[in-house]
């Protein structure tokens, strides 16, 4: 009897953990897709209008200078996190994820309220990216620590599969949207719901964060840990050679991902020349075999390792650029827009099945939110948020597809520098014993 009853509280801890850290990454990423996804709308209604082009170019800066409060995200919240609790830091992350998407959805418009509109706007994209600076090193973090040792690359994989159902969740709001409400409604009110949407949701997300256990490696080391009174930047920097494995792997996974995946369904607009409907049914399906995809490479990784999957990942994407954009281009059908995005998002889950857990492999425990969570933010802001604004700006699909593919070679360079990680234990005093 004593051994069902630890087997089911040992289910319950393990379901509390993945729905509690899956609930919130899923908000956070139904907050940053739902602002790409309705860019058009937001570019009408917050900026001005009279030059279309203009205003769609500033949104996507907005877009890009969400991704600047992320670096300083990842110091408060991986600080947070490696000092205070991993628990603490999550909690607070999608607070300010949810006052983000409330901010949005009550902005006030240019017409009214000129450029305030637009900083009114620019201050809720600050917040989000505070937010989100701090969540995804902190649930990746988390996750890992509880994952067993050799299931971490599966376990990893719900970061991804739960961050992708918000995307799903974003892009087919925008799709019923589209489809209910026609285009003076979507432009005056109707891309506002799916941002109260966000803020409503993130009550839920904050109640079952509450409901998580701490991790179990941060509690036993937690009197180590707080002995350390070394600043987190400071010990950034002592680790600086990690800190640019984490920027250099992470550069072309990152502009790839945004591309394919969150960014899709208004470059297929803006880029490709597909229609709305068209754009938002191929981005949804693809990310629906995105989602099968990432469990088997998570699984594939606690097997096979971490660099071969990641090799297989950034060169596949590489090598597969520019022949699916032509394609794109050129076809206008959306069967090939579906295979396309499809195969790119089946490559990029090589890398990313198991990234939370590669990535926590890489740092102690006292370093393993901050650590990471900062060079990890700075990579992000530096090429995942510009990406959307450079592939509008070059307006010149080969040209920013060469772009990434050298980003893609220099991440994949990267990993080549990395030791093989798979399997490894994460507390420091059996680390030590074997």
């Amino acid at each position: 009897m004593s051994a069902t009853k630890t087997d089911v509280t040992h289910q319950q801890k393990t379901s509390t953990t993945l729905l509690g850290t899956g609930v919130g990454n899923a908000l956070e990423w139904f907050d940053w897709t739902i602002y790409a996804t309705f860019a058009v709308y937001i570019s009408q209604q917050l900026f001005d209008d009279s030059h279309p082009a203009s205003a769609f170019l500033l949104t996507m800066a907005v877009f890009a200078v969400g991704f600047i409060a992320r670096p300083f995200g990842g110091f408060l919240f991986g600080w947070l996190a490696d000092r205070i609790g991993r628990k603490q830091s999550l909690t607070t992350a999608v607070m300010f994820a949810s006052a983000g998407s409330l901010m949005i959805a009550v902005c006030p418009p240019y017409a009214s309220f000129g450029v305030l509109a637009s900083a009114f706007l620019l201050l809720a994209r600050l917040i989000q990216g505070l937010a989100h600076g701090g969540e995804l090193p902190s649930a990746q973090t988390y996750l890992a620590e509880q994952a067993p040792r050799k299931k971490r690359g599966l376990w990893a994989s719900t970061i991804y599969i739960t961050g992708t159902i918000g995307i799903v969740a974003g892009i087919s709001l925008g799709l019923a949207l589209n489809q209910a409400l026609n285009v003076e409604q979507m432009e005056t009110w109707g891309w506002r719901i799916p941002f109260l949407l966000g803020g409503i949701f993130g009550l839920f997300a904050l109640w079952m964060r509450s409901r998580m256990d701490e991790s179990e490696i941060f509690e036993e080391e937690h009197d180590q840990i707080v002995a350390i009174k070394e600043n987190v930047v400071i010990s950034v920097a002592r680790n600086w050679r990690t800190a640019l494995q984490v920027i250099g792997m992470t550069s072309g996974l990152t502009v790839a991902y945004y591309v394919w995946a969150v960014v899709m369904p208004s470059a297929a607009q803006n880029s490709f020349g597909y229609s709305a409907n068209e754009s938002f049914v191929a981005t949804i399906i693809a990310n629906l075999v995105f989602i099968i995809a990432l469990p088997l490479w998570g699984w594939a990784s606690d097997y096979i390792g971490r660099k071969p999957t990641m090799l297989i990942s950034l060169i596949g994407n590489a090598v597969m650029y520019l022949p699916l954009f032509w394609w794109m281009e050129q076809s206008k059908s959306i069967m090939v827009l579906i295979i396309a995005v499809s195969i790119q998002l089946v490559l990029l889950a090589a890398f990313l099945g198991h990234a939370p857990a590669t990535y926590a492999e890489m740092f102690t425990t006292d370093q393993r939110a901050s650590g990471f969570g900062i060079p990890y933010a700075i990579a992000i802001a530096c090429f995942g948020g510009t990406a959307g604004y450079i592939m509008a700006w070059m307006n010149n699909n080969t040209h920013f597809a060469l772009y990434s593919i050298v980003l893609l070679c220099i991440s994949a360079a990267t990993v080549l520098t990395l030791p093989e990680t798979k399997g490894k234990y994460l507390d420091h005093d059996v680390a030590e014993e074997s």
